[in-house]
Order: C-alpha cells, then sequence, then structure tokens
C-alpha cells in the first residue's frame, strides 16, 4: 500500500468536502477547547484542594495531669496507628506562645494561669486526609487512655470532599457529551466523503483491493482533522492561559500553569477523535471483506 497515494486521497478528502470538512474542524476546536478548560479547572481545583488537604492537621489533647512517661508513652501508641505520617509535641507554655502569636494577648496575664492543656499534632499521610479516613483515624485516637480530646477541620473536610466530587463528575460528563458530539461530527464528515468516493471505492471493491487500501485515506483524513483542530484548540488555550497567568497574583498563578504535556494531550485527543470518528463511518460504510 502505497503512503503517498494514502496521503492524497486524504488531503483531497477536505477539497471535496470543504465545508463539512471546516464545520468538522470547528467542532473539534470548539470541543476540544471546552474539554480543555474543563481539564485545566479540575486540575487546578485538584492542586488546590491537595494544598488544603496537606495543611490538615490534627490535635490531641492530653488529659492532666501527665507525666513525661505517660506522655511517651501516648506518643509511641499514636505513632503506632495506620495513618499517622508525623506526631508534635506542644507542651503547656509552647500552647500559651502560639496563643499569643494568634491573638495577640498573653493568656497568663488575663487569667493569672494557663489553661491550655499540652497537646500532639498529628500530621496525617496524604492518604488518610479525607473525611471518612480521618474521622476513623480520630476516633481511634481519642480511644487512647490518656487523650482527652481530639479536633480537627471535619467540616472544612467533609465540605472538600463533597465540592471536589461533584466537580469531577460534572467534568466527567460534559466531557463525554462534548467527546461524542466532536465523534459524531467527524463521523458525518468521513461519512461525506465516502459519498462523494463512491464510485471510486466501488471500482476498487470490484478489482480486489484490500480493506486496509480502501480504508486508510478516509482513516488519515479523520485524523487530519483531529490534528488541525487539536492545534487550534491548544493555541487558544495557551493564549488564554497565559492571558489569565498575567492578571493573577504570584500566590495564585501557581495553581492556573499548565506544562507542555497538557497542551500535547489535547492535540493527541484531537487525533484520537478524528479517528474514532472516522473509524466509525469507515466501518459503517464500507464493508469490503478482506
Amino acid at each position: 500500500m502505497s503512503l503517498g497515494y494514502t496521503i492524497q486521497e486524504s488531503l483531497s478528502g477536505f477539497r471535496r468536502t470543504k465545508l463539512s470538512s471546516a464545520i468538522s474542524i470547528a467542532t473539534v476546536s470548539i470541543s476540544l477547547l471546552l474539554l480543555g478548560i474543563f481539564a485545566v479547572i479540575s486540575i487546578n481545583t485538584t492542586r488546590f484542594v491537595e494544598a488544603l488537604r496537606d495543611r490538615l492537621e490534627m490535635e490531641a489533647f492530653l488529659r492532666e495531669p501527665v507525666t513525661l512517661e505517660q506522655r511517651l508513652a501516648l506518643e509511641r501508641a499514636i505513632r503506632a496507628l495506620d495513618g499517622v505520617e508525623t506526631i508534635d509535641y506542644i507542651s503547656k507554655d509552647e500552647a500559651a506562645r502560639i496563643f499569643k502569636q494568634e491573638f495577640g494577648e498573653d493568656i497568663t496575664q488575663v487569667l493569672d494561669f494557663n489553661p491550655l492543656p499540652p497537646s500532639f499534632k498529628i500530621r496525617l499521610k496524604p492518604s488518610f486526609r479525607t473525611a471518612a479516613a480521618a474521622s476513623a483515624l480520630s476516633d481511634k485516637v481519642a480511644a487512647i487512655d490518656g487523650i482527652e480530646s481530639v479536633r480537627y477541620r471535619k467540616g472544612l473536610l467533609e465540605l472538600i470532599d463533597a465540592r471536589t466530587k461533584a466537580v469531577h463528575n460534572l467534568s466527567l460528563t460534559l466531557g463525554i457529551l462534548i467527546s461524542l458530539s466532536a465523534v459524531f461530527l467527524v463521523s458525518n464528515t468521513i461519512r461525506l466523503a465516502i459519498y462523494a468516493k463512491r464510485r471510486l471505492v466501488r471500482t476498487m471493491e470490484l478489482v480486489g483491493a484490500t480493506r486496509a487500501f480502501i480504508r486508510s485515506p478516509f482513516l488519515l483524513e479523520g485524523m487530519l482533522q483531529g490534528l488541525v483542530g487539536g492545534l487550534v484548540a491548544s493555541g487558544v488555550l495557551y493564549v488564554l492561559i497565559e492571558h489569565t497567568l498575567r492578571l493573577l497574583s504570584p500566590e495564585l498563578s501557581g495553581y492556573v500553569q499548565m506544562n507542555r504535556s497538557f497542551y500535547l494531550a489535547v492535540i493527541a485527543t484531537g487525533i484520537a477523535l478524528g479517528f474514532v470518528g472516522s473509524a466509525i463511518s469507515v466501518a459503517r460504510f464500507i464493508r469490503t471483506p478482506g
């Protein structure tokens, strides 16, 4: 099978169906642009959420009075629990200093004594920074004899889990719908190209041309449409993202930046959509045996 013939025939499809090819490319471009925007939102939402989860700490307050031996025994018991990444001891004096830093008041002068109990700051492993896992670990820590209470940002963690799931489900649903529309348009364009070449296709079938020889130009045409659509979409996305970065502060810009692999993925997705769309039409309208 001649590669030159395949390329020549696939390019001729653009000339024969200029309007439908342009519509198909535009549809792929718009679809990939929307998919790309949703991907940027989803990826950067995940980054932001992971940054919030990374700051999650659990604080276990010790029942007073507590001796050094008791404190070390409690620390060993907590450290042995699955899900604990690090643990730091906060003494009563350190707790008072933290209080003064955060509220600007010396609690020992206000109350004439230090009511703040000693505690452990517990950092969770990444896989345990979800509402369900953190709740289970909190119950285990609270059940240890000598622990008065356990506190962490439970409400925030539950909100993060719920909103993250909603964003991911929405992105997945819209992504599937947009991809299907792009595949349908490419498939319809290739069907028109097959119809325009129906006599040539019939002639090749009669002289015994192989299935691959007949189908490959149409498959390549669909992939080229997807490639052009992907290039257009990635270019527009690059301009939009770079413009957005100029409007954001340095602290926020890190959540929007996308590396080169993202744009390559957009182009690759365009080629894949074009191939799937053309493959559907080719399989449906060219049934040459062999």
